[in-house]
């Protein structure tokens, strides 16, 4: 007999490594271990820290490849996309892709789906202690549009989709990158540091979704759409006093700029990040989180500023780099 037999997309990405981290030191309800197929465009030796993984090469942007992949699995883990890129690009790889992958599980009798999105299909903000769906989804960018559209195949399939927030942790290239070229672009306190964003650790995701994986009552989480950041919203002038405390970023200081400051200056020194991701990250952009811990009985953990000091030498170091 086996245990549960997982279809994982997505492994080698920054969420898809934490998760599959997770699945192969998991067992399920009846104590048998996880067996995981990983779908990868770029195939791994199937040693060290992949030991135990069924490799298979294919390309979601191109379906026939995807034949069988699927079979005699349980649970479809799906957890690849497209986060930046042209139009067609995210539309071939999170629409094209997730309609083949969802295809092949529907064919396959896949019992189970689980679907990660984002939070950010929501677009502007402000938003404070939004429920699921509490404000129409207005995605802004081609991922964020066509990532919305991917939930709407996930969720005809069944699925439970997870919108986190702010994923951190080690792999996280976007994020506190992002942060700190906003601070060498507006080196103050963005509007005092008191806008308050949703945000997760990327090992406590990776337990949330390994959670809805082994769950031994597949209808103790509902089809549908769950927010899956921490359940306390971080203030970003906890943050970033956070990552400078563990010398990721420099100290943004002690002066509070008011946001129009903080506009006005952002205009006047380019990069790459925009206004809209600026306000993304350091106005309030904050969901109800609670539901989808308590569901599954995965206890969400300390919070992601606390988990940071586990991530700040990778943190380091990638910026070094970069």
């Amino acid at each position: 007999m086996t245990g549960v037999r997982v279809l994982l997309t997505g492994s080698t990405g920054f969420v898809g490594r934490a998760v599959l981290s997770r699945l192969l030191r998991a067992r399920g309800a009846d104590g048998r271990g996880v067996e995981v197929r990983a779908v990868a465009r770029a195939v791994p030796a199937a040693t060290g820290e992949w030991a135990g993984v069924e490799w298979v090469r294919a390309d979601l942007s191109d379906p026939a490849s995807l034949h069988g992949a699927a079979s005699g699995t349980d649970v479809l883990v799906h957890l690849a996309c497209r986060v930046s890129g042209a139009a067609e690009e995210c539309e071939r790889t999170n629409v094209g892709g997730t309609r083949a992958i969802v295809d092949e599980a529907r064919r396959a009798g896949v019992g189970r789906v689980v679907h990660l999105s984002t939070a950010a299909v929501y677009g502007p903000g402000p938003h404070r202690g939004i429920p699921v769906d509490g404000v129409v989804p207005a995605p802004v960018s081609a991922a964020s549009r066509t990532r919305l559209a991917a939930e709407r195949i996930a969720l005809d399939a069944g699925a439970v989709v997870l919108r986190p927030g702010l994923v951190l942790g080690p792999g996280d290239r976007w994020v506190v990158p992002a942060l700190g070229e906003l601070l060498q672009r507006v080196p103050g306190r963005w509007d005092g540091g008191h806008g308050q964003v949703s945000a997760v650790d990327v090992d406590d995701l990776a337990r949330l979704v390994t959670a809805l994986v082994t769950a031994p009552d597949s209808g103790a989480v509902a089809s549908g759409v769950h927010h899956a950041s921490h359940p306390v919203p971080v203030r970003i002038g906890d943050l970033m006093a956070r990552l400078a405390e563990l010398g990721i970023l420099p100290s943004a200081g002690p002066d509070d700029w008011a946001w129009e400051t903080c506009l006005a200056r952002l205009r006047e020194t380019p990069g790459r990040m925009s206004e809209r991701q600026f306000a993304l990250l350091a106005r309030d952009h904050w969901y109800e989180s609670e539901q989808i811990w308590r569901l599954t009985g995965c206890a969400p953990g300390p919070g992601p500023l606390e988990r940071l000091a586990g991530a700040a030498a990778w943190y380091r170091e990638h910026l070094r780099a970069g």
